[in-house]
């Protein structure tokens, strides 16, 4: 089993695909961190959403 990360920052386009990222790192045991952060690229908004591992789950 590869260790998790305890801190992760997900990006990616404000899309489906984004959301069901986050999710997933939510149903695998990370909490949200912070506020999202979005920006626009000239074509597309890109998001960042940093997640943490909740410490029940690492120790």
């Amino acid at each position: 089993m590869t260790e998790k990360l305890k801190y992760r920052l997900l990006t990616g386009p404000d899309d489906k695909a984004f959301c069901e990222k986050v999710s997933k790192a939510l149903e695998e045991g990370y909490e949200l961190y912070g506020s999202p952060s979005i920006t626009f690229d000239g074509k597309k908004c890109i998001v960042a959403q940093a997640v943490v591992l909740k410490s029940s789950a690492y120790q």
